[in-house]
């Protein structure tokens, strides 16, 4: 497992805990919304709630609220690489 989430990664979370089935390359080219994509709020908390468990670290508060795939990750990742 790496420090860093990828948009890969990123793709499995949104299929295994929002349902919404989308490609990596969808989201690394057009940044939709995670809105446009089909992914709400709670959808959106229970990738969350995946990485607080795969990882063993809360997630930064704003991550539940982040509105594209690239503000998720920026957030996420910045957190993990300084263990926050």
């Amino acid at each position: 497992m790496s420090d860093r989430i990828t948009v890969e990664e990123l793709a499995e979370l949104m299929k295994t805990s929002a349902g919404v089935t989308v490609t990596p390359e969808e989201l690394g080219l057009h940044n939709p919304g995670f809105d446009t994509l089909g992914v709400d709020s709670l959808g959106l908390l229970g990738i969350v709630g995946e990485l607080e468990n795969r990882y063993g670290t809360p997630m930064p508060a704003d991550a539940e609220r982040s509105k594209t795939p690239r503000q998720f990750l920026d957030l996420v990742n910045s957190a993990l690489m300084t263990g926050a």
